[in-house]
């Protein structure tokens, strides 16, 4: 099935979005109105354009407020559509999206609605232009599309048909099945949105809040399934109105909305929708981390912290300037290749997974960019590809001890259980980049989302949302950077069976925990009945703690060593969350003691 995308999804003029959209590996667009208008190009410039760059036009959008009017107003529309006819002709165009009027309507009538569409395709079929025929969720009077549909079938003109959209369907709450219901032949066009579940006025979340495929919360596998069921062959298109993705990078826009419908597509199971015309190489979730790696400026202060904490040196890599530390299955690696003069951070983390080259395969599939690590002679050649913030993510296949370990040598053998193994990695993601991390961590390596939530913190509420495998044995939690920050401070956390025991020795190495206010640990009393010997315990070591009713959560920060810091977590009985309600202590002691 072919591909396409509404140009007013992306960023800049019509021109290099129509370059965008090619390289992307898009099929087609749909050309907005507005783009065309401000485009210094001519109708036959573009068409040429598009030809030359294999992109088909597939539709002209949109004309407003046609039916449901007045006999002399409907003159005037018929005099503005046939002027659009012709501009459609100069630019190949066969295919028109009306919408159904929110301003100029004043007869609530299918008949009359049926009747104006009729001369409309009339008119239409004089020029070689079809009729698609869309309600829009705020219409004056048409806001369902079975009612357009009912519409459209009364006036019973070959050159009208529907359109569908996902967003005024399901934005309404209305059920997709009776799509069935549609003659395939009849639906003209599919426009495809997500959207985040929004409690506001249908308008403003349509223009504002839009989302591609698998960032929000539409099920829109269950609504393509229903118009496929249906008989429609048409192209898979986006629009996507969303103040972010107008303002941010055209051609990395256009690389992740396709990547959306490919993933889409490759959900629904249909062998004739897969874009590439095939499915994607089939992958099992992660199956847990396999080591996280730090390179920066200042990596002699992580091993001392790894030290105080109570991991092992392993060793030294054979041909690196690469060492590991490690606990347990919790493996952290310093690397102090290409470090320069970043400060410590967060540049790779690596999973285990059932099959390395398959997982690779499913990131190429995706478009997902590859990455080059340099491997000698007899050292194991990880697979990797790269997020869309730029972390490096490499497979290893599941095993017992993974085969690279055997590179590092002049260590000690591990004589540490202080860890048991990494329990999550948070990483943080720049405002314009979250969204498209979202659809990242889903469609490339199979990861659930949870509900986004806002946290508290110095500067205004920070948004998250966790990415994670069913089991929860790999959760990455991805919050939004504060505004104007010029860096990124990410986080590792590692599971312990006695994170109390863990924080007295480690404290006693002189290691330099976060300070944590006394008035949290007021708090605490207040929230959670603590007796007062576990509470002074927890206030003497500078340790946290949660529950959720029905298990509990303590934990401690290091910290921070440039832009990343540690964490350790102990869950005590089936607690499954990240000490939410701790974060804002966190967040303004870190600014407190930021240097």
């Amino acid at each position: 099935m072919r591909t396409s995308i509404a140009t007013v999804c992306l960023s800049g003029s019509l021109v290099p979005k129509l370059h965008a959209c090619a390289e992307a590996g898009f099929d087609g667009v749909e050309i907005f109105e507005p783009d065309l208008v401000t485009a210094y190009e001519s109708p036959e410039e573009i068409r040429t354009l598009a030809d030359r760059l294999g992109l088909s036009l597939d539709l002209y959008q949109p004309f407003r407020d046609f039916e449901g009017v007045d006999e002399a107003t409907f003159a005037d529309n018929l005099r503005r559509a046939e002027t659009k006819f012709q501009l459609m002709n100069r630019l190949g165009m066969d295919l028109v999206l009306v919408c159904s009027n929110v301003a100029t309507a004043t007869i609530d009538s299918d008949e009359v609605s049926a009747r104006q569409l009729r001369a409309l395709g009339e008119l239409g079929a004089s020029y070689g232009v079809r009729i698609a025929f869309e309600a829009l969720a705020w219409g004056t009077y048409i806001d369902d599309y079975r009612r357009a549909w009912r519409i459209v079938e009364r006036a019973d003109h070959p050159n009208v048909g529907v359109c569908l959209d996902s967003f005024h369907i399901l934005s309404r709450g209305h059920d997709p099945s009776d799509i069935e219901k549609i003659p395939g032949e009849k639906i003209f066009y599919l426009q495809l949105a997500d959207a985040p579940a929004l409690d506001m006025d249908v308008l403003s979340w349509s223009r504002h809040h839009r989302l591609f495929p698998g960032e929000g919360s539409f099920d829109l596998t269950g609504f393509l399934g229903h118009v496929l069921a249906a008989g429609y062959t048409g192209p898979l298109s986006l629009e996507v109105f969303n103040d972010v993705f107008r303002q941010t990078d055209v051609r990395r826009t256009a690389a992740h909305a396709h990547r959306s419908l490919v993933w889409l597509a490759d959900q629904v199971r249909r062998p004739d929708t897969v874009p590439a015309g095939r499915p994607l190489t089939a992958v099992s979730p992660p199956e847990g981390f396999d080591f996280v790696e730090l390179r920066g400026s200042g990596l002699d202060e992580a091993d001392l912290v790894l030290e105080q904490l109570g991991f092992t040196f392993r060793g030294r890599h054979r041909t690196k300037p690469v060492r590991l530390w490690s606990s347990g299955r919790a493996r952290v690696i310093l690397n102090d290749q290409r470090g320069g003069e970043q400060p410590t951070h967060l540049a790779a983390f690596g999973l285990e997974v059932a099959d390395a080259s398959a997982a690779l395969a499913r990131a190429r599939e995706l478009d997902a960019p590859p990455v080059f690590r340099q491997t000698h002679a007899g050292e194991q050649d990880l697979p990797a590809t790269a997020s869309p913030d730029g972390t490096q993510i490499l497979f290893s296949d599941k095993g017992p001890d993974p085969r690279w370990l055997d590179e590092f040598s002049y260590g000690d053998p591990e004589r540490s259980d202080i860890a048991r193994a990494i329990d999550h990695v948070n990483v943080t993601q720049r405002w314009q980049d979250f969204d498209e991390a979202v659809l990242f961590y889903q469609s490339v390596l199979g990861l659930d989302p949870e509900p986004a939530r806002e946290v508290a913190g110095p500067r205004g509420l920070v948004r998250s949302q966790v990415m994670r495998t069913p089991d929860g044995c790999v959760r990455l939690p991805l919050n939004v950077e504060p505004q104007g920050e010029d860096h990124r401070t990410q986080h590792v956390a590692f599971s312990s069976d006695d994170v109390v025991g863990l924080a007295r020795t480690a404290r006693a190495r002189g290691l330099s925990f976060l300070p944590v206010p006394d008035n949290y640990y007021d708090d605490l009393r207040a929230r959670f009945g603590l007796d007062d010997a576990f509470l002074a315990e927890l206030r003497s070591l500078d340790l946290l703690y949660d529950e959720d009713g029905a298990g509990g959560f303590v934990h401690f920060y290091t910290r921070t060593l440039g832009d990343v810091f540690f964490e350790f977590v102990e869950r005590r009985g089936p607690y499954d969350g990240y000490g939410a309600a701790d974060a804002p202590v966190r967040l303004a002691a870190q600014r407190a003691t930021a240097r």
